[in-house]
């Protein structure tokens, strides 16, 4: 696991934008997954100026989903499958045939789960998997106490997590109870694992992901399992690592060629 000390959310954006297009190069088709939400932001923003002034060509690139909530209409301005639309496919020049996600208004939600699985491994795997955090740990809406082998899956959402993301909403009492999320085990056999967290707010969860031990109560601590997995934060974000002195040094001794 790397952890890298950023200035700000836009440092951070910029630096994850500019794997995801040193990846595109290598891999023109290659399959990034993406996650909602404000932290992640900056990474679209700036890899769709790169994708505009042609430093790098995404027409090749294909984009599947992390999440999605049960019970909403595909075309909800909030389902995760709008969102990602709008903020990632679009603005990149992609269609929705460079696009994959679980289907949250399936009748069977179990079977629609299986089917996501199976469509990523179809399509190759993941290549990038970029991630955030909760305030309590979770990755995708892997809640507390999930299962550090789960598969795609439905989950109820924790009130924390519901308040959390009320924000998109019109209070809390819209925010759906269920969704579908890859679960951790899916999420590790992306090739490459990227976390961006910002804000003061988050600093906890970082560090207890980052410093502490693997624990199914800290989903995202799963992440030091895995091979190729990358830790980006802002200065907010990283004040609760005891560490944070060490993580700039190796990222400041980091040779140039090995990327992120």
């Amino acid at each position: 696991m790397e952890v890298v000390i950023v200035p700000d959310s836009a440092t951070g954006g910029e630096l994850i934008a500019e794997a995801m297009a040193d990846l595109l190069l290598r891999k023109p088709d290659a399959l990034l997954g993406v996650a909602t939400g404000s932290t992640p932001l900056p990474v679209y923003e700036a890899l769709s100026a790169k994708v505009r002034a042609s430093e790098v060509d995404a027409s090749r690139a294909r984009i599947c989903q992390l999440d999605e909530y049960v019970g909403l209409p595909s075309g909800h301005p909030e389902s995760y499958r709008s969102v990602v639309l709008r903020e990632v496919v679009e603005p990149l020049g992609l269609t929705d045939a460079s696009f994959i996600g679980p289907d949250g208004t399936a009748d069977d939600v179990a079977a629609a789960c299986l089917a996501y699985d199976r469509a990523l491994a179809e399509s190759g795997g993941v290549d990038l998997q970029l991630l955030g955090i909760g305030t309590d740990g979770h990755i995708g809406f892997n809640e507390p106490c999930s299962s550090l082998a789960s598969r795609t899956r439905i989950k109820t959402l924790t009130e924390q997590t519901r308040q959390d993301n009320a924000r998109f909403f019109d209070g809390i009492d819209e925010v759906p109870h269920h969704v579908i999320t890859q679960g951790i085990g899916t999420i590790l056999e992306a090739r490459h694992l990227v976390l961006l967290a910002t804000g003061e707010a988050k600093a906890d969860a970082v560090a207890l992901a980052v410093e502490g031990p693997l624990s199914a109560l800290v989903p995202a601590s799963a992440l030091q399992l895995h091979p190729h997995a990358t830790i980006v934060v802002d200065e907010a974000a990283a004040s609760s690592l005891k560490l944070a002195d060490y993580f700039r040094a190796t990222y400041a001794a980091k040779p140039a060629w090995q990327g992120l």
